[in-house]
């Protein structure tokens, strides 16, 4: 969770200085940190970013511990750091970056609640 939080810290600096795809990058990374620690609470650990949200799928989205727009959401800002990160067309904007930012920090919370609620945190 440690390096969730520090992904969304750069995440808000980075759009302060107006660098919007720098800011979605590390607002998907903050998610991807907190999903992370999420499948290691259950003994999960994968490499690959699309294995972790189809682990997080399953063992979360399909087992109702976590609403289904938790699901959604990862997928846009996973697909905003696509945009991001290998796309030449420069098509995020400030808009874009304070969304992913927003969701990022509402995932993180609610992570947190969940680990806090199995004594995991």
């Amino acid at each position: 969770m440690e390096n969730a939080n520090e992904a969304l810290g750069a995440a808000q600096i980075n759009l302060e200085k107006g660098f919007y795809r720098s800011a979605c990058n590390r607002a998907y990374y903050a998610m991807f940190y907190a999903a992370s620690a999420l499948l290691y609470s259950k003994g999960k650990s994968y490499g690959k970013h699309s294995a972790v949200l189809a682990a997080f799928r399953q063992h979360f989205i399909k087992t109702g511990e976590f609403d289904q727009r938790w699901s959604k959401y990862y997928s846009m800002v996973m697909d905003n750091r696509h945009v991001a990160d290998y796309e030449l067309r420069d098509d995020l904007d400030k808009e874009d970056a304070l969304n992913a930012i927003e969701k990022s920090r509402e995932f993180i919370q609610e992570v947190k609640k969940w680990l806090q609620k199995n004594n995991l945190l």
